[in-house]
């Protein structure tokens, strides 16, 4: 019974202060929870989205193994207890809310590409940027067979760059990032990076919550 409390303070936690700690209203808060509950109860009833249940609202696949869908969910986990409440939820979007601060939004892409999670994004989490813009996704590790996949898709969209070309732009885009050629790219570096190339941070705001 006590459980069931707990869970229930959790999907009513006040719209008030949700309010007041995001770029969102009461009211819009409040229609948010609509879509919480359910995503939290695709799975399992019980007031909190899962990892299988974010998966599967994402791709309609709760087994999808997608390293970037993975960082997302543990970036929407504030608390790191494997599930995702209504409050984290909440804060979590409204980063994505087109009135949120820029800086907020390039931290949060940070963290994102940060997939190592070293405070720094490294040559190969330049890759894996460079994966998710083109085709929407990456694995790792990054394999022969997945280049080998994506080198197909391009192909088959009339878009032909070759293994050698992707390296090449992957080795570029770093190098222009990395300011202070230290072989690696940190906050004040990434913040520079996405102000000359704001297409990184398209991704970062949903126009449909506002």
């Amino acid at each position: 019974m006590g459980c069931v409390c707990m869970k229930y303070r959790v999907k009513y936690e006040d719209p008030t202060i949700l309010a007041a700690e995001t770029c969102f209203n009461e009211t819009e808060v409040k229609a948010l929870y609509e879509l919480f509950r359910q995503l939290s109860s695709s799975l399992v009833d019980d007031g909190y989205i899962s990892k299988e249940e974010f998966l599967l609202g994402l791709f309609r696949n709760r087994n999808e193994q997608n390293l970037f869908a993975n960082r997302m969910f543990r970036l929407f986990d504030a608390n790191n207890d494997g599930f995702i409440g209504f409050g984290e939820f909440v804060r979590s979007l409204s980063i994505f809310h087109p009135d949120a601060p820029r800086s907020d939004k390039v931290a949060f892409a940070f963290q994102l590409y940060d997939i190592w999670q070293t405070g720094f994004i490294e040559p190969e989490e330049v890759k894996g940027i460079f994966w998710t813009l083109l085709i929407g996704y990456y694995h790792d590790p990054l394999t022969s067979e997945v280049k080998e996949m994506i080198l197909a898709l391009l192909n088959e969209s009339n878009l032909v760059l070759s293994d050698d070309a992707i390296d090449v732009i992957v080795d570029k885009t770093f190098k222009d990032a990395d300011s202070n050629k230290d072989g690696k790219i940190d906050m004040e570096e990434w913040d520079e990076f996405v102000a000359r190339n704001p297409v990184l941070m398209k991704n970062m705001t949903i126009p449909h919550l506002m």
